[in-house]
């Protein structure tokens, strides 16, 4: 079960920063209105990533694994504050950018 979580946190992790990217990526096709739905999914597969790992950390507490808990807890708050701040900037980057282009076509 707690592989599951940490497996489930990386895939939703790779997802939440992935998504932007093709976006972007995606920029001279006009038909792509999905945008708005693109950065949500992303924003919600990142909060999703980092729920997984808060219940990690829970589930560490429960079995009383201190020092599991103590190895992680460094390099789990500072990937999670990294994947969280990526994403917010990558999502943004994209609703500055498509912002013109969808006022422009209503």
């Amino acid at each position: 079960m707690a592989g599951l979580l940490n497996f489930g946190s990386l895939i939703l992790g790779l997802i939440a920063l992935t998504i932007p990217v093709i976006n972007f990526i995606q920029y001279k096709k006009q038909n792509n209105k999905n945008r708005g739905v693109l950065s949500f999914i992303s924003i919600s597969s990142c909060a999703v990533s980092i729920c997984f790992q808060i219940l990690y950390c829970y589930y560490l507490v429960e079995t009383e694994d201190w020092s599991a808990l103590m190895d992680i807890t460094g390099a789990m708050a500072f990937v999670t504050t990294l994947l969280l701040f990526i994403t917010i900037i990558l999502n943004t980057i994209n609703l500055i950018k498509f912002r013109d282009r969808t006022i422009n076509t209503r």
